[in-house]
């Protein structure tokens, strides 16, 4: 059984793992959210072009996207700060969902899993801000890693 790296042996004590000793690796990972609006609503932004009184949508949700991967280690308190190399923030519309993939990548001595995670997470949050005002029966669903390069060991999840 793996054991965390946060904590000690009895799960406290928590720190931010010393990645001195790793080496420098070229490190990418893809995540992926899903929002799902109802069908009406859907179907009034698409005919929008998903403009609303807030903006443009998808355009914003995208830059959100991208300064939730720059904040990621002031979210989450035990991520180490990065400098990244590359960020991208993709949504496109599949029926009556949102599908936001988020790729980033460094050269580092740690992945970048929880930027993808974050940033992924940020513009699916940024899209519910900007249409709560036609409802609030959207639901964020399947945030998640698709995928990681770099470190130990890849990652790639296998769709069904």
């Amino acid at each position: 059984m793996k054991t965390l790296t946060h904590v000690n042996e009895h799960g406290e004590d928590p720190r931010m793992v010393d990645i001195s000793g790793k080496d420098v690796t070229e490190r990418s990972a893809h995540a992926q959210a899903r929002l799902v609006f109802p069908s009406d609503m859907a179907r009034t932004l698409s005919d929008a072009g998903f403009m609303t009184a807030k903006g443009a949508v998808l355009t914003v949700a995208q830059i959100a996207g991208v300064m939730g991967v720059k904040s990621t280690s002031q979210l989450i308190p035990l991520c180490h700060p990065l400098t990244l190399s590359g960020c991208r923030v993709d949504i496109t519309i599949e029926g009556d969902e949102a599908v936001i993939d988020c790729r980033v990548s460094c050269k580092g001595r740690t992945g970048v899993e929880m930027e993808a995670l974050t940033g992924a997470s940020v513009a699916a949050l940024t899209i519910y801000d900007m249409c709560k005002a036609m409802s609030h029966d959207m639901v964020i669903r399947e945030v998640r890693l698709m995928g990681k390069a770099g470190g130990k060991r890849d990652f790639q999840r296998i769709e069904s």
